[in-house]
């Protein structure tokens, strides 16, 4: 487990909030393990039918203090944090159950509404790019999805961190934390697209399309605001037909 919590922290930059939980929701998971399932001695023991028990036992819990029992969604985040740790064991080369199979239920993840593949799919696919702001959108939303860049972060992008050849570069996250990101080939393709239809000289990577033109050298104020990120994706959404209300959050948590 502790592996899996310092790549969160270092590869994934997840928040300190996000890792204490996982490591609170983990825990629960190694206790119950411990008292009721001591035959699972380390995760390739772990079966669907231990699974099963563990998520009858989150249903049946009562909380000692307020005599109420976990709500279906904090029964989730217990599940996503499992989940979560199959799929980097997975990426290490470990036999682990495979963490599709763990199923979240519907209620819930209707609740937590994460975008699947299919979803993920139309979104992208939603911008027209024949327009030059439709172009512009779907160069961020492949950018956003390829990196799982927070929201400021992606604001913050200049031209000149990106390198196309090398698809990657470095931002400096929460707490001053450099790290590098990596780019997808849809991400350098659209990118690639985006950029050659610039002839402006403005120093921003994503740019905003309204509002008076920024004479100052580098452009600076025209570098597209996070709020502006957040309604691209909310326009995006409707469009694709999603039927869910999915954020920067939302798509950055999909990466």
């Amino acid at each position: 487990m502790r592996g899996f919590l310092e790549a969160c922290e270092i590869d994934r930059n997840l928040s300190p909030l996000t890792i204490r939980q996982y490591d609170h929701y983990l825990n629960n998971l190694l206790g119950w393990l411990a008292r009721e399932e001591p035959g699972v001695k380390d995760l390739p023991d772990l079966t669907t039918e231990v699974v099963r028990r563990y998520k009858l036992a989150l249903a049946r819990h009562v909380n000692e203090h307020t005599g109420r029992p976990l709500t279906r969604a904090t029964q989730t985040y217990f599940l996503i944090a499992l989940r979560s740790m199959l799929r980097y064991w997975t990426l290490q080369g470990m036999e682990v159950l495979a963490p599709d199979r763990i199923e979240l239920g519907k209620a819930a993840s209707r609740s937590l509404k994460f975008l699947d593949a299919d979803q993920l799919r139309r979104l992208l696919a939603a911008p027209d790019v024949n327009d030059p702001r439709g172009l512009r959108d779907r160069a961020l939303l492949e950018t956003f999805f390829s990196t799982g860049l927070r929201l400021a972060e992606l604001a913050r992008l200049d031209r000149d961190h990106i390198n196309l050849k090398t698809r990657e570069f470095g931002v400096i996250g929460k707490g001053r934390k450099p790290r590098v990101v990596f780019l997808s080939d849809a991400a350098c393709d659209w990118l690639d697209r985006y950029l050659q239809t610039r002839s402006d000289r403005w120093k921003p990577l994503f740019i905003r399309m309204k509002g008076a033109r920024d004479t100052t050298p580098g452009g600076l104020g025209m570098r597209i605001s996070t709020r502006s990120i957040e309604r691209v994706v909310q326009k995006y959404v409707k469009v694709a037909g999603l039927g869910v209300k999915a954020t920067p959050h939302t798509l950055r948590h999909s990466f």
